[in-house]
Formats: C-alpha cells, structure tokens, sequence
C-alpha cells in the first residue's frame, strides 16, 4: 500500500531540514536544526530525529511515512558511497544503507539540483511542462532533468552535471579557464558560480566585490559591474543554449543567489538564439517558484517514487 504521507530531508552544510506533504503536495509541517560539524554519526542521527519526530507530530506511526533526502554531491553508482559532498564528512560513506537500516525503511537519496528540478517540475515554475531543465546557479552550479515527472538519472547517476562540462564555444580570452575542484579547467560552473561571477569581476577590474554587491552597484548604473553582468550573461546564454541543442527542454527554471538577478529571463533568450541550431527558440526561461523551499519539497516528492502520477494531464 503506498504511503500517503511524504517526508524529504534537505541536508545542507548549515541546516537539515524536513518537510512533510500529503498526498495532494500540501505542506503539512516544517522543521530546521543545525547540522552537526564535520560528524557523520551525528548527522545521522540528527536526520533519524526529525523524521521520527515529524511523524509523532502527524499523528502517524513509525515508519508509515516515506523518505527522501536531497544530498550535496551524490551516490556513486559503483560503490554505493557518497561522492563529491562538500560536506566532506559524508564523502566515502554509505549513507543510503545506513540511513536505511536506522530508520527502518527504504530510502531515497539524490543531489540537491536533481531535487530541485523535481520539485519545479511537479508543482512549480514547470509544472505540466514535458521536459524540464532546473538550475542551480549559486556557490556551484548543477542541474537536474526531469521528464514527464520522472528524474532522469541516467546508468552512471549523472544526468544533468551540466557545470562539469566546458564552457561551450569559448573565445581566446576564456582558454584554458580556471581551475575547477573536479580537476579539469574551464568548466562552466568556474564560469557560471557566484564565486565565478566574482573572480571575473576582479581579473578585468581589480576590484574584489561579492556577487551581490555587482548586482547591486550595476543597478546604480556602476560601468564595470553592467559589464561583468553582461559578460555572465552572454556565458550563461551559451551555456545554456548547449543544453537545448542536446535535450531541448520545454522550460529551463533557474534557482540559487543569482536566480535573484531580474535581468536575467529577459537578457538571456536575447543572446542564446545564435548558438542554438534551430530557426527559433521555444523553450522559456523561468525563475523558481519554491525559492529555497524547492529541494527539501523535491526530496519530498522523491521519496515516494511516483512523482509523475502527481503531474496535471
């Protein structure tokens, strides 16, 4: 019998949070706590308490809620361990089965974007769109794809690492790029990250300021900042544009800081049709609809593995 209630777990490197929605995707209860420093047992255990507890607070009896938890980094589809987390202390472990064997039940974990994607997908920016392409451009950038519903992960659990592909088209300027921590250089998320907006401000000004002051002081009409933005701009246009050509979403939602930049969904479709190998280009920009609330609902929705039934026909 398949459970009614849904449970997700965004497990951030500050805060965990849970969430609860029935089976109509109303939100039933919310929790925040800290998350334990660099100890896994505690983290577990931490995760553990505020599924039991939100349970005890429904109404419900253990185990009668599922589970799903969105990660950063993700499962390796070779030895089942965490891979990639900048929370390092869960890289190398098994958090799946453990998280299994103490809760008791089956349970679902994914990356964070990928939970994103689902929750913009189910009931959010794109809902009743075929084919969705979710975005995090923030202190990373990754990215997620869901069809009709369903997470496409793909054999090797990689479907949607757009941010560890090369900028696409790069000009002489752009070569060999920056270092990226995955090893290689030029990859689009050294691009397209905050820290990334950042360090291009300061190599062509000199001039060290966050992503949201850029932001801000290129409102005020700041001649640098407008042009470090429109450089982000045309990158991210490229950028994007490469996923069209390969998957041709019907809608592509961005989420993270700088989803927040307005100019973003009316400068972007401007810039990308040249790259794009089509006559026209239909797939729309959005921003989220869920905010910072689409990966704990997206892990939620996850976790009861039919997702795509909850789709409007």
């Amino acid at each position: 019998m398949p459970k009614t209630m849904r449970l997700g777990v965004d497990l951030g490197g500050s805060k965990i949070e849970v969430i609860a929605i029935d089976a109509a995707g109303s939100e039933r209860l919310r929790r925040r706590v800290a998350t334990p420093i660099d100890d896994y047992d505690a983290t577990l255990a931490t995760i553990a308490t505020l599924v039991r507890d939100a349970e005890r607070e429904l109404g419900l009896v253990a185990g009668a809620a599922s589970v799903g938890i969105g990660t950063p980094g993700s499962q390796s589809r070779a030895t089942g361990l965490l891979r990639g987390s900048n929370s390092v202390c869960l890289n190398g472990r098994p958090i799946r089965e453990d998280l299994r064997r103490i809760l008791g039940r089956d349970v679902r974990i994914t990356n964070d974007a990928n939970c994103f994607a689902l929750s913009e997908a189910i009931d959010g920016a794109g809902t009743g769109m075929p084919v969705v392409f979710g975005v995090i451009l923030g202190t990373g950038v990754g990215a997620g794809i869901v069809v009709r519903g369903a997470l496409l992960e793909g054999p090797n659990g990689i479907a949607g690492e757009w941010g560890h592909n090369p900028l696409p088209w790069p000009r002489d300027d752009e070569r060999p790029g920056a270092a990226c921590y995955c090893g290689r250089t030029g990859c689009i998320e050294t691009w397209l990250s905050g820290p990334g907006l950042v360090r291009d401000h300061v190599q062509i000004t000199g001039e060290r300021r966050t992503a949201p002051e850029i932001a801000v002081k290129a409102l005020a009409g700041d001649a640098y900042c407008v042009a470090s933005l429109r450089r982000y701009e045309e990158r991210l246009a490229r950028g994007l544009a490469a996923v069209i050509n390969v998957l041709d979403p019907d809608v592509i939602v961005l989420g993270g800081g700088l989803s927040n930049l307005d100019r973003l969904y009316d400068n972007v479709p401007r810039l990308w049709g040249p790259w794009v190998f089509a006559d026209r280009v239909d797939s729309r920009l959005l921003r989220n609809a869920h905010g910072d609330s689409s990966g704990v609902r997206g892990a939620a929705w996850l976790s009861g593995g039919d997702a795509a039934s909850h789709m409007p026909t």
